[in-house]
């Protein structure tokens, strides 16, 4: 769906329009190492998965690039598919040993624990701009699941059962290695996996295994216990999805194992071209040069920067100013360039009516999510003075007050539901008799109304915006 339009310009709804039919996306798959044309698999419903926190403690800015990575690509998807047609899912990792130790150490629940961290995590990525995404699935609420599917793999012979662990076994699918692009050989030096005297061979990886009475379990075929890591996004992301969705996305380091042995344990169930059609992964962080580390003093959150007076609009402007494939060297020098940048654009727009989202940005985002050239373009609109269009882009990019509600969804009564189909209806009529200043008067009454609408297609594309008011459409009838 369209961005917001307080304007009342009667080329706005043509204009958008017409760039929304021209733009191409292309994005870069990890798995194939090449940049592709993007095609959803059902452009009615497009699916997105993304490995999420595992909420132990309090995010710091290294895991808030891939939110805001990917909340781009959601933006965009929205604003070409639109917003009904589009779905986000991002996990929270809510059962670990990180989290079991956190507990142990403090005293307080896993619950409590979990419950807390993941409040902190919506809260301060809201701060940045992010819109929330469509599902935001618990590990621990899908534990049936994970038990199915590791089911599934033993009957399949997949998997392996050996001293009350489920073990996945690396050598039945053929297909590994092929998202890190190494041989199992390759992986196995230096590779995170845990070796132990019950595994066939190193490199496989567990499934389910027992836990012990301090530690957080269920009951299960193989005694009470609780999942590996990598069976709960397979599971999560195929009861959301189905077997097949359209991208799959996360850190760098998740490449592997992670995300090596989802492919593996999916796809042996689902079938080789099942699963994720195009995986997607951003670069790391540093700062100023350096790893973060809490022993080198700079390992630090979000929170803590805005509430030293950054604004998060400034801190999201740090991460886009850097392409998502790129390491993002993270300096005290950008974050005060870019407040800077951004209090300027915020004064430009401050009282200034929303155009549209310019071609150049909307071209730039297409092209496997080049934000550097998008703030570019960002910077021309300024100078040039197109300041509507600036606040348009601004607010596609999630800038300007954190406009993050631009495409909420207000609840209507059935009565105000029907008036819209009705004026549709009626705007569809009069372009069929050729009415065309009819046609022009129900679309200006409609921006005029707040109700934002996408010719596609499939048919029209509809939402309302903040400053939705029924009367002005049942003065259209």
């Amino acid at each position: 769906s369209t961005p917001l339009y307080s304007s009342a310009a009667s080329d706005v709804y043509k204009r958008q329009a017409i760039a929304c039919e021209m733009i191409k996306i292309k994005l870069y798959n990890s798995k194939t190492r090449s940049k592709i044309d993007f095609y959803p698999l059902d452009k009615k419903n497009v699916m997105m998965y993304v490995c999420g926190p595992t909420v132990y403690e309090r995010a710091h800015i290294g895991n808030a690039r891939p939110v805001i990575v990917f909340d781009v690509l959601f933006r965009l998807l929205r604003y070409i598919y639109g917003s009904k047609h589009v779905s986000y899912a991002r996990n929270f990792t809510d059962v670990d040993d990180k989290i079991n130790a956190s507990a142990l150490k403090t005293g307080r629940s896993i619950k409590e624990i979990t419950d807390e961290t993941i409040n902190w995590f919506i809260s301060d990525m809201k701060a940045l701009g992010n819109l929330e995404p469509s599902y935001t699935p618990r590990a621990t609420e899908y534990i049936d699941q994970m038990i199915l599917m590791n089911k599934e793999l033993l009957a399949k012979g997949f998997a392996y059962e050996a001293e009350n662990h489920v073990i996945f076994e690396v050598q039945k699918y053929e297909g590994y290695g092929l998202l890190s692009g190494r041989s199992l050989e390759d992986m196995l030096a230096g590779a995170r996996v845990e070796v132990a005297p019950y595994k066939k061979n190193p490199m496989d990886f567990i499934l389910w295994k027992p836990s012990g009475s301090d530690e957080p379990g269920w009951e299960s075929p193989w005694g009470y216990g609780r999942p590996g890591w990598h069976i709960e996004c397979s599971a999560m992301s195929r009861d959301i999805f189905g077997a097949k969705f359209d991208i799959h996305g996360g850190g760098l380091d998740l490449a592997f194992p992670h995300h090596e042995n989802e492919i593996a344990q999916s796809c042996c169930l689902g079938g080789q071209e099942s699963f994720a059609q195009i995986w997607m992964h951003n670069e790391m962080l540093q700062v100023d040069g350096k790893k973060m580390s809490k022993s080198l003093n700079n390992f630090f959150s979000p929170k803590e920067l805005i509430d030293e007076g950054v604004s998060g609009e400034a801190l999201r402007l740090v991460y886009l100013s850097t392409h998502y494939r790129k390491p993002l060297d993270w300096t005290e020098q950008k974050v005060m360039a870019n407040q800077k940048t951004y209090n300027k654009w915020q004064q430009l727009v401050a009282n200034s009516e929303v155009g549209i989202v310019s071609g150049n940005v909307l071209n730039a985002i297409a092209d496997d999510l080049n934000t550097p050239l998008a703030i570019a373009e960002m910077h021309k609109l300024a100078k040039s003075g197109n300041i509507k269009d600036l606040k348009a882009s601004g607010i596609f990019l999630g800038l300007f007050g954190n406009s993050s509600n631009q495409n909420s969804k207000l609840t209507i009564s059935q009565d105000s539901q029907q008036l819209i189909e009705f004026l549709f209806k009626q705007r569809m009529d009069a372009r069929k008799r050729k009415d065309y200043a009819r046609a022009d008067e129900l679309r200006d009454g409609f921006i005029q109304a707040g109700l934002i609408i996408n010719d596609t297609k499939d048919g029209i594309v509809w939402e309302l915006s903040d400053d939705f008011d029924i009367k002005k459409l049942e003065d259209l009838q």
